[in-house]
């Protein structure tokens, strides 16, 4: 079955080419467009997609203010939201994660790493563009740290569970994870939940940045 994506972006060529990307591929069905957060929010309730590709600087209401609208903090079904921009600034990409975006991409990423996050984004997963994911991550710890101490996790995390935290921080898919440390697939799939119960987070975003906040991981 495809994965249905939702695409916003306010400027008609992009939502167009975004478009003709992700239906060009096999398993990617594009169900709805919008050119504006409002409509993006009222589409995607309606449609319920399995993933929504939104811009962040959208008239009436932008991409981050969206995101947090459909998965953020307080949501209590989210839907997966990839951010997709042509600025690598670290605001915005705090600013997505904070809302609750399951990835970030720029705009010059290609059909593969676009492909790759929108599966990513539907199979739980998460993905941030590889040459901003290490300096984000980090900076974003760092801001952290200025304002409050990361939360502790509520049982201890066993040396497995560190080297996936370590793996995840890294920004390694399940299936990396599982051929780095000899693992199957299932089992990676089980410490990542174990590792959320523990840290108390929602996704493996959330999980990377409290490696960075409590120093497991360096920037």
């Amino acid at each position: 079955m495809s994965i249905r994506v939702l695409v916003a972006d306010d400027q008609e060529i992009a939502r167009t080419g975004l478009r003709m990307i992700l239906d060009a591929q096999p398993d990617i069905e594009v169900v709805g467009e919008a050119g504006d957060g409002r409509r993006a929010i009222e589409l995607a309730l309606r449609l319920r997609p399995d993933v929504c590709l939104f811009d962040i600087r959208m008239p009436r209401l932008d991409g981050i203010e969206a995101t947090r609208t459909l998965a953020g903090p307080e949501v209590e079904d989210p839907l997966a939201v990839v951010v997709i921009t042509t600025f690598d600034l670290d605001e915005y990409v705090y600013a997505a994660l904070r809302a609750g975006a399951r990835g970030f991409l720029l705009k010059d990423a290609g059909p593969d790493l676009l492909g790759q996050a929108v599966r990513a984004a539907a199979g739980g997963d998460a993905l941030i563009a590889p040459s901003v994911t290490a300096r984000l991550l980090g900076a974003f710890a760092q801001a952290g740290r200025h304002s409050s101490a990361p939360a502790q996790p509520i049982e201890a995390l066993t040396d497995r569970e560190e080297e996936i935290l370590a793996t995840v921080a890294r920004g390694r898919t399940n299936s990396e994870i599982a051929d780095e440390l000899h693992i199957s697939l299932s089992t990676v799939k089980s410490h990542i939940a174990s590792l959320m119960a523990k840290l108390g987070v929602r996704n493996r975003v959330e999980i990377a940045m409290w490696a960075y906040e409590t120093n497991r991981v360096k920037s």
